[in-house]
């Protein structure tokens, strides 16, 4: 019987990833065992078969519910992957590699927004990349990036980068998925080849792309939720999962920043709630619910937006 790719991804979540979850907790890079069983199982080319929304976010949350640093990896390849496999240039070449994880990828893409972006300048043929861009994810392991930055016209530019000279990477020590090696990165004259370019929209084209996109980051916080759950033998919370997940997927783009804050708050509440389950020993330094604890406090954070944070305060009391 041929597995569907949600089956497969808890297959290899439970069977791969949760044995060593605890272990990669204290690590400072994901397995490579990882994400070879990740190419070897298809799930590294995902996004360049062009999956549903609900495929999308069933296999996010069963890999982050194995082990999250894998699952943000992973995640952060398939924003690299999804463009350049649906480019129309040159650089949809990349494609075939990236899909069975020859070639692996992240993304900077939070740094086109605020007083200081990166910058995209220069004439064609002698086009370069200058600034710096936080909260990029994969270093050590990404060989390309999948590069926004705001260009000498206004708009936002896309490009597939090689990671190499000129670009100087400061390691962000984070409270969980630590070995997602995520990274502060400068770029220092950083060229780009056209044939490199992926493509260019107005800002507001981009922010209508940002919005509609929240949904699959809402899934990591479903797995960990669902994970400790599991753990916690709580049939309520499991069914509230069930139903967060559901209206996660039925939300419209005004409607997802508060589906997104509904996933990070019940991963907080189904991680306390394993804490109680779990008693003393919830409270040793590394414990499965020490690392559930610490992964729903990454994931409230984790792709912040305006709207999701006063969600999340609302929802919080706050």
């Amino acid at each position: 019987m041929v597995q569907s790719v949600v089956e497969t991804a808890r297959r290899v979540a439970e069977e791969v990833l949760l044995p060593d979850a605890e272990a990669v907790d204290a690590a400072d890079r994901v397995p490579e065992a990882h994400l070879r069983a990740l190419d070897e199982a298809g799930l590294t080319g995902l996004a360049a078969v062009g999956p549903s929304l609900d495929d999308r976010v069933d296999v996010a949350a069963a890999l982050a519910g194995g082990c999250l640093a894998t699952a943000f990896v992973w995640l952060q390849h398939q924003g690299a992957l999804g463009p350049v496999a649906t480019a129309s240039g040159p650089v949809a070449a990349f494609a075939p590699d990236l899909a069975t994880g020859r070639l692996r990828a992240g993304v900077v893409i939070t740094a086109v927004r605020g007083p200081q972006p990166l910058r995209l300048s220069g004439r064609p043929g002698a086009r370069r990349l200058d600034g710096s861009a936080l909260w990029v994810t994969g270093w050590g392991v990404a060989q390309v990036l999948r590069v926004a930055a705001v260009d000498d016209e206004g708009a936002i530019a896309t490009a597939l980068v090689d990671v190499g000279p000129g670009m100087r990477a400061d390691l962000a020590p984070l409270v969980a998925a630590n070995a997602s090696a995520t990274v502060t990165l400068a770029f220092d004259g950083v060229p780009v080849p056209e044939d490199r370019l992926l493509g260019r929209v107005t800002p507001e084209e981009w922010a209508v792309a940002d919005a509609a996109g929240l949904a699959g980051n809402g899934a990591l916080a479903l797995g960990v939720a669902a994970r400790a759950a599991t753990w916690a033998e709580s049939e309520p919370l499991l069914a509230e999962v069930a139903g967060t997940r559901d209206a996660l997927l039925a939300a419209d783009v005004a409607g997802l920043p508060a589906a997104r804050a509904a996933c990070s708050a019940l991963a907080v509440r189904a991680a306390a709630a394993l804490a109680v389950h779990d008693g003393g020993r919830s409270v040793i330094r590394g414990s499965r619910a020490d690392r559930l604890l610490r992964e729903a406090h990454f994931l409230l954070g984790f792709g912040m937006r305006p709207a999701i944070r006063a969600a999340l305060q609302e929802r919080l009391g706050a």
